[in-house]
């Protein structure tokens, strides 16, 4: 395993334990090069889940899209990056738990923005205003407003 950091190629495993209802492996490990301390994840990736997306058209499951769009949203706001990585595994994990062969884009997007929305409100509407498409700053103002007033948007 490569150290995000250093780039160094050696790692030890410091601790392993089971998550996600023994689906998942989470190791904290350290760089032997500069001693720099990270979380890694090992989960079952179940081969085949296809996206049907808005226009009807398929294509596989792209994990790394799916984990890019989060990571864009919550760029350069204070969510700890183990934080975003277990968010990203609990999307992951809630696909797979509900949905077979095929899972619509829209469900994708929901899952994401309703996740979003409890770790951090400006990643969430960073994501919402790209996956809903916001016709005008109207739309985007009655978002920001329910969030306001702490209530969970529809």
């Amino acid at each position: 395993m490569q150290c995000p950091r250093c780039h160094h190629e050696d790692t030890k495993v410091i601790e392993t334990r089971l998550v996600k209802g023994n689906h998942a492996i989470r190791r904290r490990r350290e760089c032997l090069g500069c001693e720099h301390r990270f979380t890694t994840i090992e989960e079952i990736l179940r081969e085949g889940l296809v996206v049907v997306k808005r226009d009807g058209s398929r294509e596989p499951l792209d994990l790394a899209k799916l984990a890019s769009g989060i990571r864009k949203a919550t760029d350069k706001r204070p969510v700890e990056t183990e934080r975003i990585d277990l968010l990203i595994s609990s999307v992951i994990e809630e696909i797979n738990t509900r949905f077979e062969d095929e899972v619509p884009s829209k469900d994708i997007g929901e899952i994401i923005m309703q996740k979003l929305q409890v770790v951090d409100q400006i990643a969430y509407v960073r994501f919402a205003s790209v996956y809903r498409e916001f016709r005008d700053i109207e739309e985007l103002a009655r978002v920001i407003e329910q969030l306001r007033k702490g209530g969970k948007v529809p």
